[in-house]
């Protein structure tokens, strides 16, 4: 099957939404610790102190009246006047690969896209199409997922289900009926998402979905799919390298480390004088969006920041947990390099016989209703608007 053939993600899982859009890098960590002090100084300030160290923006300043973002405790009343205790960090996907942590209110962030946060919890699952997949470029990953609200700059994001509990796929309408009559077996969404991982390809107007009728292939591909939404998710158990494959410190990392290399003779990640050992050459060489996933994640930890800013509190060590997040990450790029030859061999010879575009459209599966491209209303629980004021959805 060609690119020609193949429907593009757009269409598959229609219902897609902006990046989050901060505005200002402060309110976004890789430790939580760093997070709170930097709130506290903000409200320790006052006047045009608070307005410098705030950063503001047309679309964010301290006397901005935003509502409470869905599903958290931040304050709804102007942060010139009256900023309210600093809200409880939670995780997020900031880069690929690389889970930090976020104020959750929406007075920082300058589209916080609450759509988003309506239909986040513990069964959604985020795809984001990565700008390493773009088309002639085979060093990252097409697709990234995530159970983590993804705060990247990357493409739109698409999730699984629209509502939350994982109800109502964000698919398009007829297309499991469609794949299940011609698989001859029961599909859900979680296997299209799976085999969506595993199959999707880069073109130039965005990621296509090869789609197969041939029950093996759809097998083989549904099996590899689930493996990288396991190692991206990182959910459950955590992934680990065969014995005598595992990365360890060899040497203690420095209290400050200032410059990552790798010495590929030895496949060993040096910080400095430490030292993480073996780290395989497929997990150094690993890039999304055009960028070594290694050096990125060490930059964000280390690069130094403009003095007298928020962002400049951080760690003045190095945490013992950064260390462990290292070994995970290490750990999840060599499994799913692992995993390149078996994609690869889903499409060498192209796929057994190929859903096309014409099928979709004669199924009735394409086009997609507009309505599919619209979140769904979601009235399970009331939102407190700017200055406490209830919000309509």
């Amino acid at each position: 099957m060609t690119h020609d053939d193949a429907p593009p993600l757009a269409d598959l899982m229609p219902w897609s939404v902006a990046p989050p859009r901060l505005g200002r890098g402060w309110p976004a960590a890789p430790d939580a610790a760093s997070l709170k002090a930097r709130w506290d100084a903000l409200v320790k300030a006052e006047g045009p102190d608070r307005e410098a160290l705030f950063q503001p923006t047309r679309s964010r300043t301290p006397r901005s009246a935003v509502g409470r973002l869905p599903g958290h405790t931040g304050g709804t009343e102007r942060l010139a006047r009256a900023p309210g205790p600093c809200p409880e960090p939670v995780r997020v996907l900031r880069a690929p690969f690389d889970e930090q942590w976020l104020l959750p209110d929406q007075r920082l962030i300058d589209a916080a896209r609450p759509e988003l946060w309506r239909v986040a919890d513990e069964r959604q699952v985020f795809v984001v199409e990565a700008g390493g997949g773009r088309a002639g470029d085979v060093s990252g990953p097409s697709l990234l997922a995530t159970s983590l609200l993804p705060v990247l700059r990357t493409g739109r994001i698409r999730p699984l289900y629209r509502r939350p509990g994982a109800a109502e796929p964000n698919l398009a309408p007829g297309l499991l009926d469609l794949l299940a009559a011609r698989l001859g077996r029961g599909v859900s969404a979680a296997d299209v998402l799976a085999w969506t991982m595993a199959a999707a390809r880069p073109a130039p107007a965005g990621c296509v979905v090869p789609l197969t009728g041939d029950a093996g292939t759809w097998e083989r591909g549904v099996a590899v799919g689930r493996r990288m939404l396991w190692l991206m998710r990182r959910d459950g158990e955590r992934p680990k390298l065969p014995g005598g494959r595992r990365p360890y410190v060899r040497a203690p990392l420095p209290s400050r480390p200032s410059s990552v290399r790798y010495d590929r003779d030895e496949e060993a990640l040096l910080l400095d004088e430490g030292r993480v050992s073996p780290v395989p050459p497929e997990a150094w060489d690993f890039e999304a969006d055009g960028v070594r996933v290694l050096e990125q994640w060490f930059a964000v930890r280390t690069e130094p920041a403009e003095p007298g800013t928020l962002a400049a509190i951080r760690p003045s060590v190095w945490p013992q947990a950064w260390t462990s997040e290292l070994l995970e990450l290490i750990t999840v790029l060599a499994l799913l390099a692992e995993l390149r030859p078996q994609q690869a061999a889903l499409t060498e010879s192209g796929f057994a016989d190929p859903i096309t575009r014409a099928e979709l459209g004669e199924a009735g599966v394409l086009p997609v209703p507009h309505a599919a491209r619209r979140p769904a209303s979601v009235l399970d629980a009331h939102e407190e608007g700017p200055e406490g004021q209830l919000v309509l959805i």
